[in-house]
């Protein structure tokens, strides 16, 4: 079985977390632009996350009892090609709550906690908290954040962790989650809005990351299955593939394509080229926050361009 993108991601830094394990002095300031861990004596909970999408989340619960460092929070940067700081090494070190996607997607949270010997952190597993799993002779895809169900599970387990940590404002972090939960539903209804106007609707992608989405919205995913997982791989997409990604759009066979603008290469491109020279809307999407939304606002933005798109 080949290697995916985010799977590699924890290959390729493994040997800088090997590294950092010793260099906790070190005045590296780190590029994550996210606040750091409380210090010592704070009263505040300090939580790491794997990216700004779960630091978004974290801080909507939290609010100001809480002291959020996101690993990976450029939104210019690729989650893939991810880099190790000895700044999120020390966060680690010193953090309360954990909050890392898993199924593979981001590893290198364990390795660099293991590293940071911080065996007494809670450990929120998004993917293990949503149940889900590799369908039958497929892979999982582990871009569970664009699912509003699980994000409402993951909300409540995270009221949960920081009430431990801090019973004295447990209460305010259950009615914290319980808020966030009702401004999901929207996003709910706009998804079962789609489906009820397009349901069947066909559509491609460049990459599994809004599959989660899309499904919830009633459309029917016909990229050929060699292609999304070249580009999710990061391999080359032969060109017999390539051809018949291209001809969806060439075809008119697709009334969109969903499109991973953060992970974009030749391939991808083309497919982009080819959809609009067609005609055929693009609804760019990512994998961590855009700069100025936050997770709500960015995913009621990912779901109004979709059913703007089909409606055109």
């Amino acid at each position: 079985m080949s290697t995916s993108p985010s799977r590699r991601l924890a290959l390729l830094v493994s040997a800088s977390v090997a590294l950092l394990a010793g260099c906790g002095s070190s005045s590296d300031s780190g590029n994550d632009g996210s606040a750091a861990a409380a210090p010592a004596g704070s009263s505040k909970v300090a939580v790491v996350a794997s990216t700004n999408v779960y630091g978004d989340i974290v801080s909507r619960i939290g609010g100001d009892k809480v002291s959020v460092t996101s690993v990976i929070s450029d939104p210019d940067q690729d989650p893939h090609s991810y880099e190790a700081s000895t700044q999120n090494q020390l966060a680690l070190s010193k953090a309360k709550v954990v909050v890392e996607n898993g199924g593979g997607y981001d590893d290198f949270v364990d390795r660099m906690l293991k590293s940071a010997g911080n065996s007494s952190a809670e450990v929120i597993n998004a993917v293990k908290v949503s149940g889900k799993s590799a369908p039958k002779g497929g892979e999982l895809n582990e871009h569970v954040w664009y699912d509003f169900p699980t994000v409402a599970r993951i909300a409540d387990r995270t009221a949960a962790a920081l009430g431990k940590a801090d019973p004295a404002n447990a209460a305010a972090y259950t009615r914290n989650a319980e808020a966030f939960k009702a401004d999901l539903k929207p996003l709910e209804a706009k998804e079962a809005q789609i489906k009820k106007e397009h349901g069947g609707a066909a559509i491609a992608i460049t990459e599994p990351v809004p599959l989660y989405m899309t499904a919830a919205s009633g459309l029917v995913d016909k990229t050929p299955a060699e292609f999304s997982e070249a580009i999710e791989e990061g391999t080359d997409v032969s060109p017999k593939v390539l051809q018949e990604a291209l001809a969806l759009f060439t075809g008119k066979q697709v009334e969109a394509l969903v499109y991973n603008e953060q992970t974009s290469g030749p391939q991808t491109e083309k497919s982009e080229q080819a959809a609009k020279a067609a005609g055929i809307p693009v609804v760019p999407v990512t994998e961590t926050l855009p700069s100025g939304k936050d997770y709500l606002s960015w995913m009621t933005g990912n779901v109004d361009a979709l059913a703007n798109a089909l409606a055109k």
